[in-house]
């Protein structure tokens, strides 16, 4: 079962688990006693938003721990390097991505279905978040399938290939949630098609819809994508609801 869509800039989700952004683009903090676990970081223009949403947990940027990107594209890494470079703040990526976030150099890939009014509102919204100013990564922790990160509510990475070599979906059990980027989406950014798909700009659409297998049977209600609303449900049904996605596209 989908959550109605949301268009607040921040949101608490349920105990541990936060929102910057909304659904068009949306990254997450994951907030436990020993501190902050921030997940994917939007654009650069969310950075207000992550101070704001710190600042109503009653945290400050010294409470983060460590950012954890799903994969490396730039509408995924927006702040990262500025809580790098100027808080000191580690940021993990697969291995496999390293180089993504590092340069932004990525294959090209078919746009498919779309729309004119989704697809404006998505370039509009990442041009006023300054998605045409993405800074990239100058240094990054590698991580793997399988890891579990020495962080608040320990991320545990889980392997996810298909939208891009390194795309890892990231299992945070204390929030019952599973973090999943790009692996799929709640809201089409070109369509505007909601509820669970395949995401757009995959580089092997196919191997992504074979990731999601390894969803099923996760400690987990709570499916969190970098782009659409939050998805509670038996993770079981997700590769079968986005593979019918897929077939209806």
């Amino acid at each position: 079962m989908s959550t109605t869509p949301s268009e607040e800039p921040t949101m608490k989700i349920a105990p541990h688990l936060h929102r910057i952004g909304n659904d068009v683009v949306a990254a997450y903090l994951i907030d436990t006693d020993e501190g902050v676990t921030v997940i994917d970081a939007g654009l650069p223009g969310h950075w207000r938003e992550l101070r704001a949403e710190l600042k109503a947990m009653g945290r400050t940027l010294d409470d983060v721990r460590g950012l954890v990107l799903t994969h490396g594209d730039g509408d995924h890494i927006g702040f990262a390097e500025r809580l790098r470079r100027d808080h000191g703040v580690p940021v993990f990526v697969h291995a496999a991505d390293a180089e993504r976030a590092r340069t932004g150099d990525k294959p090209p890939t078919a746009m498919g279905p779309k729309r004119l009014g989704p697809l404006l509102r998505f370039a509009s919204y990442a041009m006023s978040k300054g998605g045409w100013r993405t800074t990239y990564l100058t240094e990054v922790t590698e991580v793997a399938d399988g890891d579990v990160l020495d962080l608040p509510g320990a991320p545990r990475i889980i392997g996810m290939p298909g939208h891009s070599p390194g795309s890892v979906a990231i299992h945070v059990p204390v929030a019952q949630a599973v973090f999943v980027g790009d692996a799929l989406t709640t809201r089409h950014v070109l369509t505007g098609r909601t509820g669970l798909g395949p995401a757009p700009f995959t580089d092997d659409p196919a191997q992504a819809l074979d990731s999601l297998g390894r969803l099923a049977g996760l400690d987990a209600t709570w499916v969190l994508p970098g782009h659409g609303a939050p998805w509670r449900g038996d993770l079981a049904a997700v590769e079968r609801d986005a593979r019918r996605a897929a077939d209806s596209a």
